[in-house]
Formats: structure tokens, sequence, C-alpha cells
């Protein structure tokens, strides 16, 4: 009797026993489980950056395969236009050696005839042909100079100094016209560059010089150019295209931002505008009007 008290006593206190040990393992399982959804959103939050990244390389690429071409190009213009004068030279060599040999051979032909006593006629014959090979070679020369000179007057003659109409934004800068350098510059100040709709621009202000206010710009940067400051040192500068008119010249050309704050010129002109439209007189200055805002 008193054994079975004992185990009826002792049930309730079982019970608990179990009960609590069964909680104690469904409150370790819940803790050691895996929410699917937060390591769904782990696995895409790592795809995008990893897309990101893929693009950024894409980008980084392109940007370099640009500057590489601009690079080019600036390269290919300065030797064609070697090439060209060395050619120029070239021909105008020629053309003066084999005027000198013709002169020799007809020299050397009178001496022999006049050595072996010829006949009157032949040595007349022979001064004669000389006579109309150096006629001809006179005119010759005189076509080519007439064509040069009329190839020149085509081409507007411009000073040191120039007054240009810059649009955008629309106002009239004293610039310094340069034929040995190949890109034309503008000064451009607090440069910030940005992308807009996945595309390259740059925000930038340039001195009105009537007034001295600061004017902003926003335009797209078309590439870049590396510009050595020192030895060792180099900056990365951005492109952009501007209008230039200069008198009848109206033409978009490619500027290099750079900062000119110290020069009295904001606007360097190169050769990617000067190029068949226009020689340069050093001794002059201002040779053409201003030109007006109002003009088309």
């Amino acid at each position: 009797m008193l054994s079975t008290r004992r185990s009826k006593l002792n049930t309730p206190q079982i019970i608990l026993s179990v009960l609590f040990v069964t909680c104690i393992s469904t409150l370790s399982t819940g803790c050691q489980s895996i929410d699917p959804k937060s390591a769904d959103k782990t696995t895409a939050e790592q795809t995008r950056l990893i897309a990101q990244d893929s693009l950024h390389d894409r980008i980084e690429e392109l940007a370099r395969r640009e500057e590489a071409l601009i690079a080019r190009e600036i390269a290919v213009s300065s030797r064609e236009s070697e090439v060209v004068t060395v050619l120029a030279e070239v021909l105008k060599q020629k053309e003066q050696l084999e005027y000198q040999q013709q002169q020799l051979a007809d020299k050397t032909s009178v001496a022999e005839n006049a050595s072996k006593s010829p006949a009157v006629t032949q040595a007349s014959k022979t001064a004669t042909r000389a006579s109309q090979h150096q006629t001809n070679n006179i005119n010759s020369n005189s076509a080519n100079t007439a064509q040069a000179r009329d190839s020149n007057d085509k081409r507007k003659i411009l000073g040191g100094l120039e007054y240009i109409y810059l649009d955008p934004p629309g106002i009239i800068l004293s610039a310094r016209i340069d034929t040995g350098a190949q890109t034309s510059s503008l000064n451009a100040l607090d440069m910030v560059e940005f992308e807009r709709d996945g595309k390259p621009y740059v925000k930038f202000n340039i001195v009105d010089p009537n007034t001295g206010e600061k004017i902003e710009l926003t335009r797209r940067i078309r590439g870049h150019t590396k510009i050595k400051k020192h030895v060792t040192e180099s900056q990365r500068r951005p492109i952009v295209s501007l209008r230039v008119k200069l008198g009848d010249l109206d033409e978009h050309i490619s500027f290099t931002l750079i900062d000119r704050s110290k020069f009295k010129q904001q606007a360097l002109i190169g050769r990617n505008f000067l190029r068949d439209l226009a020689v340069v007189d050093v001794s002059k200055e201002y040779t053409v009007p201003k030109t007006s805002s109002k003009q088309p």
C-alpha cells in the first residue's frame, strides 16, 4: 500500500519533467532552423553585387578603349601633317633637281658641239631647245605658284590673338591662336564629372570677361586626354564639344578642359579648328571683328 501511494504522488512530477524536456528540445530546434526568405534575400544581394562589379569593369574597359582611340587619332593626325609637309618638300626638291639636270645636259651638249665645230644650224637647234625648256619650266613654276596662291587666298589669315564667339554659353572670349597645339583647350573651373542615363557628363564654370561672373555649363564628355604636369605626374582631363565662330568660320570642335586661370586668354585654338581653313600670322592681332551673338 505504501508503495502504491508513493507512485501516485510522483506521477505529476514525472509528467512535468517530460514536458520540460520536450519544450527545451523544441526551442533548441527552432533556434537552429534557418529562415528560407532570409537566405533567398542574401543570395539575391550577392548576385546583384557581382553583376554591379562586372558592369563597372566593363565601363572601365570601354573608357580605356576610348582613351586609346583618341590617343591614336591624335597621333595619326600629327603624323599626317608631318607626311604632307615632307612630301611637299620632296616634290619641290625633285623639280629643282630635274631642272638643274636638264640645264647641265644642255650645257654639256653645247660644249661638245662647239668642240667638234658643229654646223650652225645644229647649235641653233640646241639653243632653241634649251630656251623652250627654260620657258616651259618658268611657265610650270608660275602655274604652280599661282595655284598655291589661289589655295592660300581661300584660307583666312588670322593673327596670334583673336576674338571667338563660344556657344554655349554665348559669350565672346579672347583666344590665343596656336598652330603648335593639336587640340584646342578651354579654361574650366570647379569641374565635377558625373553620369546621366549611363553616359558621362561634366559640370564646370567659365568666367564671363565682361562681368567677371562664373557661368555654369554641363556638357557630354567625348573622351579624356592625359596632360603631363611633371616627369612622373600626369592629369586626366575631359574633352567636350563646343561651337566656335570666328568671323566667317563656324565649326563644332573638341576642347580639352583645363585650368587656364594663370593665362590672359581663357581659350586656345589649335589645329583641329585651323586645318584647311586659316593660316596664322603671329605678327598680327585681332584681324577679325568680334562676332555678334545675333549673327546666325
